[in-house]
């Protein structure tokens, strides 16, 4: 502990941090109060989030979503090719070289989004009663074809 004067160094730099923070959280407010779309966008969000809920529990509950993972794990070691499965938020994302298949639960239903290497891009709704060999045969069709021309 060093002396300043009559002021420990200590006492300035703890009273700097907590300073700052409220000033910071002064500044949140009032730039929050400053726009009149806050409260309304909040509530969209809010609304929409809610809507989706029940798509997003259906895709990761469903047996389409394990039947999904087992058959990619199947086509990705027949085509010698790791795929990455990952969630994000509600969304499902499986990469397979640099090809990206997005499932999407909206307040309609399940939207698979396909992103191609050159950034083209299409989308599809989804039946989670259906079978997802037809979805990963969309997806992985091209590649397999590739893979096969190799």
């Amino acid at each position: 502990m060093y002396w300043i004067g009559a002021v420990r160094v200590q006492q300035l730099i703890g009273m700097g941090f907590l300073d700052n923070l409220e000033n910071s959280l002064k500044s949140l407010e009032k730039a929050d109060e400053r726009d009149p779309t806050s409260n309304e966008r909040r509530t969209s969000e809010r609304a929409r989030a809610l809507a989706v809920a029940p798509w997003a529990e259906k895709l990761k509950t469903s047996d389409y979503t394990k039947q999904l993972f087992d058959k990619a794990a199947i086509a990705g070691h027949r085509m010698r090719m790791k795929i990455y499965m990952a969630w994000l938020d509600g969304d499902l994302r499986l990469e397979a070289r640099q090809r990206r298949l997005e499932l999407k639960p909206t307040s309609e239903g399940i939207i698979a989004d396909f992103v191609e290497p050159n950034g083209e891009s299409k989308s599809e709704a989804v039946d989670l009663n259906g079978d997802p060999q037809a979805l990963l045969d969309s997806w992985l069709g091209h590649a397999s074809e590739w893979q096969e021309n190799r």
